[in-house]
């Protein structure tokens, strides 16, 4: 493995992403020269749809790698050579590794979830979940909770054919014991009333899209929940449901499994992830307080 990295992050409305501090930080404990730059859609005037455009740019720029956030996990797929069996599954990407000239997908998200699930919660019930949102971080969530043992998810989507799209992609990773199950804004409030935990996999509650993925009112104290928001890490959904009670799960969490698991793509080294996770939340500390 080279022992000096060109990384990228593409998406929109990323300036204040904490993921290059991250690797930075942890390549330069670790002695090894990483350079990480955001590739901002919106700043270059592009589309979500362009970012496959951004995507061969960097390519032919020397880039050894990217990281794909919101809103092209899905979009990317087009630009790809090759994908990895979990990335083909979920249909989404938040890695791309260029290797000997072509552009391979892989997905850390999910595993990077079931870390933050892992070492986040003491000893969760996961039995019967409420997943909101179905796109590329919920796909990845819906794996992850599965392979972790839930036996009953539950997925709204504000789109039913999404949520029904993304039960139809999880098929093959349903063990006999599990389902998966679209449900309606009208079956949401029973969904949650019935279930073990939630977590939010939509966009709402981070900078620029302000507000809470559900009425609060539906939260109940025997409920852990958990946020993929990571800016705030204190999400109004996170707020809401600690006064409830309720045990939560931040998304910063997930933002430093899926960044230590793509670290270890990128370089090879395995990272510190209790160094990492000390760094984001001097990160997420520090943008609190400006």
């Amino acid at each position: 493995m080279s022992s000096s990295h060109l990384v990228g992050l593409i998406g929109t409305g990323i300036g204040s992403s904490a993921t290059p501090a991250l690797h930075e930080h942890e390549a330069d404990a670790l002695g090894i020269r990483y350079l990480y730059r955001i590739l901002d859609l919106d700043d270059r005037g592009r589309s979500a749809e362009q970012g496959i455009d951004v995507l061969r740019a960097a390519q032919l720029a020397g880039y050894d790698a990217l990281n794909i956030t919101h809103p092209c996990k899905q979009l990317v797929l087009a630009a790809l050579d090759e994908l990895s069996p979990d990335a083909r599954l979920l249909g989404a990407v938040n890695t791309v590794l260029f290797r000997d000239g072509r552009a391979i997908g892989l997905n850390t998200d999910h595993s990077g979830f079931a870390a933050g699930l892992r070492d986040g919660l003491d000893s969760p019930v996961l039995d019967t979940v409420v997943l909101l949102g179905s796109g590329g971080a919920g796909s990845a969530i819906a794996y992850a909770l599965l392979t972790a043992g839930t036996r009953s998810l539950r997925v709204f989507d504000p789109l039913l054919e999404r949520a029904v799209a993304l039960r139809d992609a999880l098929a093959p990773a349903i063990g006999p014991h599990a389902e998966v199950t679209a449900i309606s804004s009208d079956d949401l409030p029973g969904a949650v009333a019935e279930a073990d935990g939630l977590v939010n996999a939509t966009p709402i509650g981070m900078v620029g899209h302000p507000g809470l993925p559900l009425d609060p009112d539906l939260l109940h104290a025997r409920l852990w929940v958990a946020d993929a928001v990571y800016r705030p890490l204190r999400t109004a959904l996170i707020q809401a449901a600690e006064a409830r009670g309720c045990a939560v799960l931040d998304g910063g969490r997930m933002a430093v499994g899926q960044a230590a698991d793509t670290f270890h793509l990128i370089t090879g080294l395995e990272p510190d992830r209790d160094r990492m996770r000390a760094h984001f939340l001097r990160l997420a500390g520090a943008a609190a307080a400006r």
